[in-house]
């Protein structure tokens, strides 16, 4: 096809056209992959909710239980810390003062 030879119009015309053809292209094809998609569904013999269900194949982790207090401020009960992860500014306070962690615990 020699589009050179289109007027400014024509082109126009034919850029709509390869756009509602574009588009339905696209949704012809997502039809086919949903067909294909139930029929290996089907044949496996899984239904096809469970297969893209809530679990999506995701893996279930475990629910963390809350870790009970190890250390608390004397002066301020509202500082606490676990003793897991990173040392809160106080402790590192408490522990720069010369004091032990061990006068810390609960």
């Amino acid at each position: 096809m020699d589009l050179s030879a289109l007027s400014l119009t024509e082109l126009s015309d034919l850029q709509e056209q390869i756009k509602q053809e574009f588009k339905k292209r696209q949704k012809q094809e997502v039809v086919r992959a949903r067909e294909q998609i139930i029929a290996i569904a089907q044949s496996v013999g899984v239904p096809l909710d469970e297969l893209l269900g809530a679990g999506g194949g995701k893996v279930k982790t475990k629910t963390r239980k809350p870790v009970a207090v190890r250390y608390r401020h004397p002066d301020n009960s509202s500082l606490q810390w676990t003793g897991r992860g990173r040392q809160p500014q106080w402790v590192k306070d408490w522990l720069a003062s010369g004091k032990s962690l061990d006068a810390l615990g609960v």
